[in-house]
């Protein structure tokens, strides 16, 4: 049965994110990409025209997905429960087998010497959105300037993922989320 081409470029974009995100943007060939989604690399070429536009149309595909899911997590409104909730998320994703960290920052550190990869702003756009998630419930829990603590939360969240991922300890997520609340809490 033929595919449509909605259903290959899908078959396409999963197999590339499977991969990305086990083993790095940049180890990824297209070959293995062909072979994982059980197509030739000339059907690759077809519907992207380089591994870049590939990797951005994962990363816009992946930004869709999470941003999707964010907006389906039930959060308490009290601003500390809040942020427990938060922040013990991130800790349950940290202990995910094979876990390796928040993928629109990874591409970024991989791409930090191409200023001008597309994927570089779909990332900037998605963890523009992801800042903007959190201002918004911020401002339903009633925390004062929740757009700068909406800034500051999620550089707490960027550093605890990061911290989580070089040492393999989950306590920074809990460490990050006392801090998150003295931050509400104070102003």
């Amino acid at each position: 049965m033929a595919r449509s081409p909605r259903q290959t470029n899908d078959l396409i974009l999963d197999a590339a994110y499977g991969l990305f995100w086990r083993q790095g943007f940049l180890r990824v060939s297209m070959d293995q990409i062909a072979e994982r989604a059980k197509l030739t690399k000339r059907t690759l070429y077809q519907r992207f025209r380089s591994k870049d536009d590939m990797i951005a149309a994962t990363l816009a595909h992946a930004s869709e997905l999470a941003l999707g899911r964010l907006e389906s997590i039930e959060l308490p409104t009290n601003r500390d429960a809040m942020i427990d909730s938060l922040f013990a998320q991130i800790a349950d994703w940290a202990a995910a087998p094979r876990w390796s960290g928040a993928g629109f920052t990874r591409v970024v550190v991989e791409l930090a010497d191409l200023r001008g990869h597309p994927a570089r702003a779909i990332a900037r756009r998605h963890k523009a959105a992801v800042e903007a998630w959190y201002a918004n419930r911020l401002a339903l829990a009633k925390v004062s300037s929740p757009r700068k603590r909406a800034r500051e939360i999620i550089l707490l969240t960027e550093g605890a993922m990061m911290l989580m991922l070089i040492h393999g300890d989950r306590s920074y997520a809990e460490a990050a989320a006392r801090a998150a609340k003295r931050l509400v809490r104070e102003r």
